[in-house]
């Protein structure tokens, strides 16, 4: 899948990167075909509050991403990807340059998280406006404070289309 930029950390082995790429693209198929208002739980490896907890940080940072805040955008990734773009403004532009469906879709949709070998993954439908349909696959980490933050993400195209 060209375009796909999987953010990780640097601690992480070439051995656990495949199995969470292919967990992503298992969770991935799933997605892609899973109805509209899907009515199945997140898995319960997790609290619901900690499923509450993951979407409004994801929220909260396309809220900043599109409102062109960098600064709060960044706050909401782990340290490792901190560490990777080193500054909001190198951050915003890579996600301008690789994530613009995540900033123009017309409409966005949680799907049931999922953890997976030990990887907390929450996908996100995007409906872009020529109602193509994507499916972002964020990566999630609990941090020592107790807080949330995004790891990395995967934006996937499909062939379904928006209605």
């Amino acid at each position: 899948m060209s375009g796909m930029l999987i953010a990780m950390t640097t601690a992480q082995s070439q051995a656990a990167r495949i199995a969470v790429a292919l967990t992503l693209t298992a969770l991935l198929a799933l997605a892609l075909v899973a109805p509209a208002r899907a009515t199945q739980p997140d898995d319960p490896a997790l609290p619901a509050s900690a499923w509450t907890a993951i979407r409004k940080v994801i929220g909260d940072q396309l809220a900043a991403l599109r409102k062109g805040d960098g600064a709060k955008a960044f706050s909401f990734a782990a340290p490792g990807i901190r560490e990777q773009f080193a500054s909001p403004e190198n951050f915003l532009r890579m996600v301008r340059g690789s994530y613009d469906p995540l900033l123009a879709a017309r409409y966005t949709e949680f799907l049931p998280g999922a953890v997976i070998d030990g990887s907390i993954i929450q996908p996100l439908r995007l409906v872009a406006r020529d109602n193509t349909v994507l499916v972002a696959l964020y990566t999630m980490e609990k941090q020592d404070d107790g807080s949330w933050k995004i790891t990395g993400c995967v934006l996937a195209p499909s062939t379904v289309r928006a209605a």
